[in-house]
C-alpha cells in the first residue's frame, strides 16, 4: 500500500456536466431514506427523475444568475453528495445514506459557506423539514439555528412543514 495517492480520497469541487445523474440518484436515495414517511405514500416514487436530472444539468451549465452554484462531494471518483447555493441561501445539501457521517456534509457546507462569503453574503438560510432530527443536529452543530419562520409544502398527499434555519457567515 502506498503512503500517498495522486488524488485525494475525498474532496468537494464545482459540479460539471455529467454530475447530474449521480446527483439525482443521491437526492432520491437520501429523500427516500429521510423523508418518505413525512412526504406521504408514493410521493418519492412519483418523482420525475428525468426532469430532476435535466434541472440539475441546467443548474450546472446555465445557473440562473450570479451567486448560484452547485458543488459535489467526491469519494474517490464517485459523486456521493452535493450542495446548491443561491445568494444567501443553501438550497440543497444531500449526502447518499451509505456515505453519511464521513465528513462529506461538513465539507459541502464549508465549501458552500465559502462560496456565499465570496459572493458577499452576510447570512445563510436553509430549510429543514419537520421531524428531520439528523439534519437539525447537523446544522445545529455547524452553528445554524431556527429563526421562527415556517412554510408549508403541499406534496399532493399531505402538507409538510419546513422550518427556516439561519446563521451569520
Amino acid at each position: 500500500m502506498a503512503l500517498f495517492r495522486e488524488t485525494a480520497d475525498v474532496s468537494v469541487r464545482p459540479a460539471v456536466p455529467g454530475d447530474e445523474a449521480p446527483m439525482t440518484r443521491v437526492q432520491v436515495t437520501a429523500w427516500r431514506d429521510t423523508h418518505e414517511v413525512a412526504l406521504g405514500d408514493g410521493v418519492i416514487d412519483a418523482l420525475d427523475t428525468d426532469a430532476m436530472q435535466a434541472r440539475w444539468a441546467q443548474a450546472i451549465t446555465s445557473p440562473p444568475g450570479p451567486g448560484f452554484a452547485v458543488l459535489v462531494a467526491l469519494d474517490g471518483p464517485d459523486v456521493v453528495g452535493f450542495a446548491a447555493v443561491a445568494p444567501g441561501q443553501l438550497l440543497a445539501l444531500e449526502v447518499h445514506p451509505d456515505h453519511q457521517r464521513g465528513g462529506h456534509g461538513s465539507r459541502l457546507l464549508a465549501a458552500a459557506v465559502d462560496r456565499l462569503r465570496t459572493d458577499g453574503a452576510e447570512q445563510v438560510v436553509t430549510w429543514i423539514m419537520d421531524d428531520d432530527t439528523a439534519r437539525e443536529r447537523f446544522f445545529s452543530s455547524a452553528g445554524l439555528g431556527p429563526d421562527g419562520t415556517e412554510r408549508i409544502l403541499a406534496t399532493g398527499v399531505r402538507d409538510v412543514v419546513e422550518h427556516r434555519w439561519s446563521a451569520a457567515v
